[in-house]
Protein backbone atom coordinates (compact mmCIF):
# COMPACT_ATOMS: atom_id res chain seq x y z
CA UNK A 1 0.00 0.00 0.00
CA UNK A 2 2.83 2.38 0.85
CA UNK A 3 4.68 1.48 -2.33
CA UNK A 4 1.52 1.94 -4.39
CA UNK A 5 0.98 5.37 -2.88
CA UNK A 6 4.55 6.33 -3.74
CA UNK A 7 4.18 5.12 -7.33
CA UNK A 8 0.93 7.03 -7.70
CA UNK A 9 2.53 10.28 -6.57
CA UNK A 10 5.43 9.78 -8.98
CA UNK A 11 3.04 9.13 -11.86
CA UNK A 12 0.83 12.11 -11.09
CA UNK A 13 3.84 14.42 -10.67
CA UNK A 14 5.00 13.49 -14.17
CA UNK A 15 1.51 13.90 -15.62
CA UNK A 16 1.39 10.30 -16.86
CA UNK A 17 -1.98 8.58 -17.20
CA UNK A 18 -2.75 5.17 -15.72
CA UNK A 19 -3.32 3.93 -19.24
CA UNK A 20 0.19 4.96 -20.32
CA UNK A 21 1.70 3.46 -17.15
CA UNK A 22 -0.15 0.20 -17.79
CA UNK A 23 1.09 0.08 -21.39
CA UNK A 24 4.69 0.41 -20.19
CA UNK A 25 4.42 -2.78 -18.12
CA UNK A 26 2.16 -4.67 -20.54
CA UNK A 27 -0.84 -4.33 -18.23
CA UNK A 28 -4.23 -2.65 -18.07
CA UNK A 29 -5.15 0.69 -16.57
CA UNK A 30 -7.14 -1.17 -13.91
CA UNK A 31 -4.04 -3.09 -12.83
CA UNK A 32 -2.18 0.18 -12.30
CA UNK A 33 -5.10 1.35 -10.19
CA UNK A 34 -4.97 -1.85 -8.10
CA UNK A 35 -1.20 -1.52 -7.72
CA UNK A 36 -1.49 2.06 -6.53
CA UNK A 37 -4.10 1.03 -3.98
CA UNK A 38 -1.87 -1.78 -2.73
CA UNK A 39 -4.39 -4.49 -3.67
CA UNK A 40 -2.07 -6.67 -5.77
CA UNK A 41 1.45 -7.99 -5.38
CA UNK A 42 4.35 -6.31 -7.16
CA UNK A 43 6.72 -7.78 -9.71
CA UNK A 44 10.20 -6.30 -9.39
CA UNK A 45 10.42 -5.89 -13.17
CA UNK A 46 7.14 -3.92 -13.25
CA UNK A 47 8.33 -1.55 -10.53
CA UNK A 48 11.66 -1.01 -12.29
CA UNK A 49 9.90 -0.30 -15.61
CA UNK A 50 7.53 2.18 -13.97
CA UNK A 51 10.41 3.96 -12.25
CA UNK A 52 12.14 4.29 -15.62
CA UNK A 53 8.94 5.68 -17.15
CA UNK A 54 8.65 8.17 -14.28
CA UNK A 55 12.21 9.36 -14.80
CA UNK A 56 13.66 7.97 -11.57
CA UNK A 57 17.32 7.40 -12.43
CA UNK A 58 19.04 7.81 -9.07
CA UNK A 59 20.26 4.35 -8.00
CA UNK A 60 19.61 4.89 -4.29
CA UNK A 61 16.03 6.05 -4.88
CA UNK A 62 15.34 3.20 -7.28
CA UNK A 63 16.78 0.59 -4.93
CA UNK A 64 14.76 1.89 -1.98
CA UNK A 65 11.52 1.44 -3.91
CA UNK A 66 12.53 -1.91 -5.41
CA UNK A 67 13.42 -3.14 -1.92
CA UNK A 68 10.04 -1.95 -0.69
CA UNK A 69 8.43 -4.00 -3.49
CA UNK A 70 10.27 -7.12 -2.34
CA UNK A 71 9.23 -6.52 1.27
CA UNK A 72 5.62 -5.96 0.19
CA UNK A 73 5.49 -9.48 -1.22
CA UNK A 74 6.69 -11.15 1.99
CA UNK A 75 3.88 -12.40 4.23
CA UNK A 76 4.09 -10.93 7.74
CA UNK A 77 3.75 -12.93 10.96
CA UNK A 78 0.15 -11.77 11.31
CA UNK A 79 -0.97 -13.64 8.18
CA UNK A 80 -1.14 -16.83 10.23
CA UNK A 81 -4.13 -15.24 11.99
CA UNK A 82 -5.94 -14.34 8.76
CA UNK A 83 -8.59 -17.00 9.36
CA UNK A 84 -9.97 -15.04 12.34
CA UNK A 85 -9.46 -11.51 11.01
CA UNK A 86 -11.64 -9.38 8.73
CA UNK A 87 -10.00 -9.16 5.32
CA UNK A 88 -9.10 -5.48 5.68
CA UNK A 89 -7.32 -5.75 9.03
CA UNK A 90 -4.03 -7.55 8.14
CA UNK A 91 -3.13 -4.46 6.09
CA UNK A 92 -3.51 -2.32 9.21
CA UNK A 93 -1.39 -4.67 11.35
CA UNK A 94 1.40 -4.48 8.77
CA UNK A 95 1.27 -0.68 8.65
CA UNK A 96 1.14 -0.45 12.44
CA UNK A 97 4.22 -2.63 12.75
CA UNK A 98 6.13 -0.41 10.30
CA UNK A 99 5.13 2.90 11.91
CA UNK A 100 7.47 5.05 13.98
CA UNK A 101 4.63 7.22 15.30
CA UNK A 102 1.07 6.10 16.01
CA UNK A 103 -1.49 8.76 16.91
CA UNK A 104 -5.05 7.80 17.75
CA UNK A 105 -8.40 8.78 19.20
CA UNK A 106 -10.68 6.09 20.61
CA UNK A 107 -14.18 6.40 22.00
CA UNK A 108 -15.87 2.96 22.08
CA UNK A 109 -13.28 1.00 24.03
CA UNK A 110 -9.63 1.10 25.06
CA UNK A 111 -7.27 1.00 22.06
CA UNK A 112 -6.12 -2.51 21.17
CA UNK A 113 -2.46 -1.71 21.91
CA UNK A 114 -3.39 -0.87 25.51
CA UNK A 115 -5.86 -3.64 26.35
CA UNK A 116 -5.24 -6.23 29.05
CA UNK A 117 -5.75 -9.86 28.08
CA UNK A 118 -8.95 -10.11 30.14
CA UNK A 119 -10.38 -6.89 28.71
CA UNK A 120 -9.41 -7.96 25.18
CA UNK A 121 -11.28 -11.24 25.66
CA UNK A 122 -14.40 -9.33 26.68
CA UNK A 123 -14.13 -6.98 23.69
CA UNK A 124 -13.48 -9.78 21.20
CA UNK A 125 -16.31 -11.93 22.55
CA UNK A 126 -18.66 -8.99 22.06
CA UNK A 127 -17.44 -8.37 18.53
CA UNK A 128 -17.29 -12.03 17.41
CA UNK A 129 -20.72 -13.29 18.44
CA UNK A 130 -21.06 -16.99 17.78
CA UNK A 131 -17.33 -17.54 17.34
CA UNK A 132 -15.68 -20.55 18.95
CA UNK A 133 -13.57 -20.14 22.07
CA UNK A 134 -10.52 -21.15 20.02
CA UNK A 135 -11.12 -18.39 17.44
CA UNK A 136 -11.61 -15.82 20.18
CA UNK A 137 -8.37 -16.93 21.82
CA UNK A 138 -6.51 -16.57 18.51
CA UNK A 139 -7.83 -13.05 17.95
CA UNK A 140 -6.77 -12.07 21.47
CA UNK A 141 -3.36 -13.68 20.91
CA UNK A 142 -2.86 -11.47 17.84
CA UNK A 143 -3.77 -8.40 19.88
CA UNK A 144 -1.26 -9.30 22.58
CA UNK A 145 1.40 -9.94 19.92
CA UNK A 146 0.80 -6.47 18.48
CA UNK A 147 1.34 -4.95 21.92
CA UNK A 148 4.97 -6.11 21.86
CA UNK A 149 5.59 -3.18 19.50
CA UNK A 150 5.22 -0.77 22.41
CA UNK A 151 7.96 -2.37 24.50
CA UNK A 152 10.36 -3.35 21.70
CA UNK A 153 13.84 -1.86 21.41
CA UNK A 154 12.73 0.39 18.54
CA UNK A 155 9.25 0.99 19.88
CA UNK A 156 7.11 3.59 18.09
CA UNK A 157 5.89 6.74 19.75
CA UNK A 158 2.25 6.18 20.69
CA UNK A 159 0.07 9.23 21.34
CA UNK A 160 -3.48 8.31 22.28
CA UNK A 161 -6.52 10.30 23.37
CA UNK A 162 -9.15 8.09 25.04
CA UNK A 163 -12.63 9.42 25.46
CA UNK A 164 -13.91 9.00 29.02
CA UNK A 165 -16.74 6.94 27.53
CA UNK A 166 -14.23 4.20 26.68
CA UNK A 167 -13.27 3.98 30.36
CA UNK A 168 -16.77 3.98 31.79
CA UNK A 169 -18.31 1.50 29.35
CA UNK A 170 -17.82 -1.90 31.03
CA UNK A 171 -16.33 -4.82 29.13
CA UNK A 172 -16.13 -7.79 31.44
CA UNK A 173 -16.80 -7.68 35.17
CA UNK A 174 -15.63 -5.24 37.83
CA UNK A 175 -12.23 -6.90 38.23
CA UNK A 176 -11.60 -6.82 34.49
CA UNK A 177 -12.27 -3.07 34.38
CA UNK A 178 -10.15 -2.43 37.46
CA UNK A 179 -7.29 -4.36 35.90
CA UNK A 180 -7.64 -2.38 32.70
CA UNK A 181 -7.58 0.97 34.48
CA UNK A 182 -4.50 -0.05 36.49
CA UNK A 183 -2.77 -1.18 33.30
CA UNK A 184 -3.45 2.19 31.65
CA UNK A 185 -1.93 4.00 34.61
CA UNK A 186 1.20 1.84 34.43
CA UNK A 187 1.74 1.84 30.68
CA UNK A 188 1.17 5.59 30.47
CA UNK A 189 4.43 5.97 32.41
CA UNK A 190 6.41 4.53 29.51
CA UNK A 191 8.51 7.21 27.77
CA UNK A 192 7.12 6.38 24.32
CA UNK A 193 3.47 6.48 25.41
CA UNK A 194 1.50 9.71 25.74
CA UNK A 195 -1.98 8.96 27.09
CA UNK A 196 -4.62 11.65 27.54
CA UNK A 197 -8.24 11.38 28.59
CA UNK A 198 -10.95 13.53 27.00
CA UNK A 199 -13.36 14.02 29.94
CA UNK A 200 -17.13 14.22 29.71
CA UNK A 201 -16.93 17.60 31.41
CA UNK A 202 -15.38 19.19 28.32
CA UNK A 203 -18.51 18.70 26.23
CA UNK A 204 -18.36 18.72 22.43
CA UNK A 205 -14.93 18.35 20.82
CA UNK A 206 -13.09 17.75 17.54
CA UNK A 207 -13.42 13.96 17.74
CA UNK A 208 -17.09 14.12 16.83
CA UNK A 209 -16.61 11.98 13.71
CA UNK A 210 -15.46 8.97 15.75
CA UNK A 211 -12.31 6.93 16.29
CA UNK A 212 -9.32 7.18 13.97
CA UNK A 213 -5.62 6.34 13.84
CA UNK A 214 -2.79 8.20 12.06
CA UNK A 215 0.30 6.18 11.17
CA UNK A 216 3.64 7.85 10.38
CA UNK A 217 6.72 6.06 9.07
CA UNK A 218 10.47 6.55 9.51
CA UNK A 219 11.03 6.90 5.75
CA UNK A 220 10.60 10.60 5.00
CA UNK A 221 9.24 9.94 1.52
CA UNK A 222 6.38 7.75 2.76
CA UNK A 223 3.14 9.57 3.42
CA UNK A 224 1.17 9.29 6.65
CA UNK A 225 -1.88 7.04 6.56
CA UNK A 226 -5.20 7.59 8.34
CA UNK A 227 -7.03 4.39 9.30
CA UNK A 228 -10.81 4.47 9.73
CA UNK A 229 -12.52 1.24 10.72
CA UNK A 230 -16.14 0.63 9.73
CA UNK A 231 -18.58 -2.20 10.40
CA UNK A 232 -17.80 -4.20 7.26
CA UNK A 233 -14.64 -2.55 5.89
CA UNK A 234 -11.96 0.04 6.55
CA UNK A 235 -10.64 3.15 4.84
CA UNK A 236 -6.96 4.00 4.39
CA UNK A 237 -6.44 7.67 3.56
CA UNK A 238 -3.05 8.98 2.46
CA UNK A 239 -3.85 12.16 0.51
CA UNK A 240 -2.13 15.06 2.24
CA UNK A 241 -5.31 17.14 2.50
CA UNK A 242 -7.17 14.28 4.22
CA UNK A 243 -4.34 13.50 6.63
CA UNK A 244 -3.99 17.18 7.55
CA UNK A 245 -7.63 17.41 8.65
CA UNK A 246 -7.25 14.42 10.95
CA UNK A 247 -3.97 15.76 12.31
CA UNK A 248 -5.70 19.04 13.12
CA UNK A 249 -8.55 17.19 14.84
CA UNK A 250 -6.10 15.20 16.97
CA UNK A 251 -4.08 18.29 17.85
CA UNK A 252 -7.27 19.95 19.09
CA UNK A 253 -8.17 16.84 21.09
CA UNK A 254 -4.72 16.87 22.69
CA UNK A 255 -4.94 20.59 23.42
CA UNK A 256 -8.41 20.33 24.94
CA UNK A 257 -7.71 17.21 27.02
CA UNK A 258 -5.87 17.19 30.36
CA UNK A 259 -2.15 16.45 30.00
CA UNK A 260 -0.65 13.01 30.72
CA UNK A 261 -0.13 13.66 34.45
CA UNK A 262 -3.65 15.02 34.95
CA UNK A 263 -5.03 12.15 32.87
CA UNK A 264 -3.32 9.63 35.15
CA UNK A 265 -5.01 11.35 38.10
CA UNK A 266 -8.34 10.98 36.31
CA UNK A 267 -7.62 7.26 35.82
CA UNK A 268 -6.76 6.88 39.50
CA UNK A 269 -10.06 8.55 40.39
CA UNK A 270 -11.99 6.14 38.16
CA UNK A 271 -10.09 3.23 39.70
CA UNK A 272 -11.17 4.28 43.20
CA UNK A 273 -14.79 4.49 42.03
CA UNK A 274 -14.77 1.09 40.32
Amino acid sequence: MLLGSQLRRLRETRGITREAAGYSIRASESKISRMELGRVSFKTRDVEDLLTLYGITDDAERQALVSLAREANVAGWWHSYSDVLPNWFPTYVGLEGAASLIRAYEVQFVHGLLQTEAYAHAVVRRGMKGASAADIDRRVALRLERQKYLVAENAPEFHIVLDEAALRRPYGDREVMRGQLQHLIEISERPNVRLQIMPFSFGGHSGESGAFTILSFPESDLSDVVYLEQLTSALYLDKREDVTLYEQALEELQKDSPGPDESRDLLRGLLQLS
